[in-house]
């Protein structure tokens, strides 16, 4: 088996998990645990079909980091509770879902998966730097478009997007983002800056959308280019250089905020797929019966189980 590693957007799974499973699915203590056993079954068929030889369960732990809102205060703005004046922001998960978070974790832990979160950072920076470092091929699980800015075919680095649904998943390579977007990987993050994402409150520059943006990063490469010829003047009408030209203050924060960090500085881990012994099993076993996981905590030790 040729070794390759897996990292999961975790938050945007189980939240896949909560809206893809009936939530009248309970513990015995009444607590819902729909997203714990979707979460456990969407790892379950992933290692099944993708065959991981290493697995890291990537965490927030921190959703929406303070120096990322500097930068643009409407970042993930609409996903923030009503909290308190002074408060920390509070993301906006539904209380059936918030109460399961530990006992996702809690089974992660039972089977070994390890889960790997930094202080002021969200998943997609873990992700953006384990997939950096890694010396083997790299399967990014996530619904997130934002990642596609980490693929790169020269590493093996891809994305397993799952915006079209578990039985449904799409292989994105850099073929496949010059076809959705015109533009290579390495050249998305320029692109979704100018562009805008609404799902993430930021503005883009106001006038130019998807089309334009392509154009001008075939035309001037990156970012840095199209700003120099808005500047001189030069390889573009005179309308798309004024939008340039009055988003100037946004362009100037919005690629630090957009791009994903590569650089953390993560403690060691050991990632290896880990294969359930009779202890584990046990443990496990003991874990799914207190919180009614049903077959779904079978499924997961039987699929990292498979050789």
């Amino acid at each position: 088996m040729t070794d390759r590693l897996m990292l999961l957007d975790s938050a945007s799974l189980y939240f896949r998990a909560f809206y893809g499973v009936p939530d009248t699915v309970k513990a015995p203590d009444g607590r819902p645990v729909n997203a714990v056993r979707g979460f456990l079954d969407i790892i379950a068929k992933l290692v099944t079909i993708y065959r991981p030889t290493q697995l890291v369960a990537c965490w927030d732990d921190d959703w929406r980091p303070q120096w990322r809102v500097d930068l643009i205060p409407t970042y993930k703005t609409h996903r923030v509770a009503e909290v308190v004046a002074g408060s920390a922001d509070i993301e906006v998960v539904p209380d059936p879902l918030e109460v399961q978070v530990p006992v996702i974790r809690e089974t992660l832990a039972a089977v070994g998966i390890p889960i790997v979160g930094a202080p002021e950072h969200e998943a997609d920076d873990v992700i953006g730097t384990l997939a950096t470092r890694a010396a083997v091929p790299v399967d990014i699980v996530t619904g997130d478009r934002d990642l596609f800015q980490l693929v790169d075919d020269a590493r093996d680095v891809r994305v397993v997007y799952t915006a079209k649904g578990m039985s449904n998943l799409e292989i994105i390579t850099d073929d496949v983002v010059r076809a959705k977007y015109g533009v290579a990987p390495h050249q998305y993050a320029d692109f979704a800056t100018l562009r805008g994402d609404s799902s993430d409150g930021l503005p883009g520059v106001a006038g130019i959308g998807e089309k334009t943006a392509a154009g001008l990063l075939s035309s001037h490469g990156d970012l840095a280019g199209i700003l120099a010829a808005a500047d001189e003047g030069a390889g573009m009408t005179a309308g798309v250089r004024a939008k340039l030209l009055a988003g100037r203050d946004y362009l100037a924060v919005a690629p630090t905020v957009v791009g994903v960090v590569r650089d953390l500085d993560l403690a060691a881990v050991d990632a290896t797929l880990p294969k359930p012994d009779a202890s584990r099993r046990a443990d496990a076993a003991s874990l799914a019966e207190h919180w009614a996981l049903g077959g779904s905590m079978t499924r997961l030790l039987d699929a990292l189980d498979a050789d």
